[in-house]
C-alpha cells in the first residue's frame, strides 16, 4: 500500500506535470472506483490543474475554477504516468486499470488496481474535506507543527498497542502496515506495547523514529519517477516484508506475526528483547 512517503512523492511529480495544464477528458474503467457521483467525473474536464496537496494517504488534484478530483490508492492501486496516452478510449474489461485522465497535451495517467478486493477509490468534490476520509484525518506527522508536546497528547491515554495506533488514520495521518513496522524498529520498540505505557523517554525515542523515518523515506523517493516509487520503497525498508532476512543493525532473524489480511515483521533483539512474539494464526494451523 502507499503511504506517506510514496504518496508525497507522487503529489511532487504530478505538480510538476500536472499543474497548469488542462484536463480534457476523464474516463472510467471501472466504475466501482467512483464513489462520489455528484459533479460527476465529467465536471473536471476543460478545467485546468491548480495544484495537487497530500492529506494523509490521499491525493487531491484541484483545479482552477472546478471540482477536486480525489483518489486513495488503497492496498493494491497505483498510479502510471504515460507522457503520451494510447488513442482511443480504454477498453474495459478484467484487466487491472480503473480509471484515465487525460491532458490537452496528449500526457496523462492511468489508475490500475491489482488483486481481487477492489479498495481504489475517486471522488469528484468541491472541497476534499467532503471525503469522509480526509475529514476524519489526524495531523500529519511531517507538519512543522507536529512537535513532541502534540505527540504526547496523542498517546495520553491510549489503550492500544503501539502497532495499531500508528495505522489508526484518524489519530497520525499517513502512516500505514509497512512504515509503522519500520518505526517500531528505529524506536527499538516492540509492536505489541501499549502507548499508554510510554515513559516521558520512550515517548521521545518514538517521536524522533517517526519523524526520522517518514523524513527519510520521502527524500529517498522524492524525484524518483513514479514507476520506480514501489522499488524505491522496498529498497529502504529494514523489517518490513523481511521475514527470515537478518536484521541490517543486529544480525538477528527478521520475525513475522501474521493476522487475517496482514503481517508485520519485526527484530526480537531490538524490539523485544531477544523473545520471539506469539503468531496466533501459525500456532492455531500447528495444532
Amino acid at each position: 500500500m502507499p503511504e506517506l512517503p510514496e504518496v508525497e512523492a507522487l503529489k511532487d511529480f504530478l505538480t510538476e506535470h500536472l499543474v497548469g495544464h488542462e484536463i480534457v477528458r476523464v474516463l472510467p474503467v471501472a466504475i466501482s472506483v467512483l464513489k462520489t457521483y455528484d459533479p460527476p467525473l465529467s465536471a473536471l474536464e476543460g478545467h485546468e490543474v491548480a495544484a495537487v496537496r497530500r492529506y494523509g494517504k490521499f491525493l487531491d488534484i484541484g483545479t482552477a475554477d472546478g471540482p477536486h478530483f480525489v483518489t486513495h490508492l488503497a492496498r493494491a492501486g497505483w498510479l502510471h504516468w504515460k507522457d503520451r496516452l494510447p488513442d482511443g478510449p480504454p477498453r474495459p474489461g478484467k484487466g487491472p486499470l480503473a480509471l484515465r485522465v487525460a491532458l490537452e497535451t496528449g500526457a496523462g495517467f492511468d489508475l490500475t488496481e491489482a488483486g481481487t478486493q477492489k479498495r481504489l477509490a475517486v471522488y469528484v468534490v468541491a472541497d476534499p474535506q467532503e471525503v469522509q476520509g480526509v475529514a476524519r484525518l489526524g495531523p500529519d506527522p511531517l507538519a512543522d507543527d507536529f512537535d513532541e508536546r502534540r505527540f504526547t497528547e496523542l498517546l495520553a491515554g491510549e489503550r492500544r498497542q503501539l502497532k495499531g495506533a500508528l495505522r489508526d488514520q484518524s489519530l497520525i495521518a499517513g502512516v500505514g502496515n509497512a512504515y509503522s513496522d519500520e518505526i517500531l524498529h528505529a524506536a527499538r520498540m516492540s509492536p505489541f506495547k501499549l502507548a499508554a505505557s510510554l515513559s516521558e523517554e520512550e515517548t521521545g525515542r518514538l517521536y524522533a523514529a517517526l519523524r526520522d523515518t517518514l523524513t527519510e523515506a520521502v527524500e529517498r523517493s522524492r524525484g524518483v519517477a513514479a514507476g520506480r516509487l514501489k522499488a524505491e520503497k522496498k529498497s529502504g525498508l529494514r523489517v518490513h516484508g523481511r521475514t527470515g532476512e537478518p536484521c541490517p543493525v543486529c544480525g538477528d532473524t527478521v520475525r513475522e506475526v501474521s493476522f487475517s489480511d496482514s503481517s508485520l515483521q519485526y527484530c526480537p533483539t531490538c524490539q523485544t528483547g531477544g523473545k520471539p512474539l506469539a503468531d496466533r494464526r501459525m500456532s492455531r494451523l500447528l495444532k
